[in-house]
């Protein structure tokens, strides 16, 4: 399921996860009421962002009770490790000061 931005800064959200996808590629998921939604843009495309600081910041305003960072290695297919036969997703919290630093913080 997806959700837009816009909305999401309307409803009160449990869980927001921001998916490490590739090497400079993020994309967020809210969880909301036990459902998990695709964040996307006005005009419905999924929201992405080349490195996590624009994602906090695109994500700044939204009230959540939790966010995360979330990252798959990709080394158990490498090696030649059924994909589906572990998860082994690394959750990262980020908060409290969650918020993005200035610029020059970084």
């Amino acid at each position: 399921m997806k959700i837009a931005l816009k909305a999401l800064r309307r409803r009160p959200v449990q869980r927001l996860i921001i998916e490490s996808v590739d090497l400079s590629l993020y994309i967020a998921h809210a969880v909301i009421d036990g459902t998990r939604f695709l964040i996307t843009d006005a005009a419905g495309v999924p929201l992405r962002t080349p490195n996590l600081m624009t994602m906090k910041e695109r994500l700044a305003d939204v009230a959540a009770e939790e966010r995360v960072l979330l990252q798959r290695s990709a080394y158990d297919e490498m090696v030649g490790c059924d994909f589906e036969a572990v998860d082994n997703a690394l959750e990262i919290p980020l908060g409290p000061g969650y918020e993005s630093l200035p610029p020059w913080q970084h």
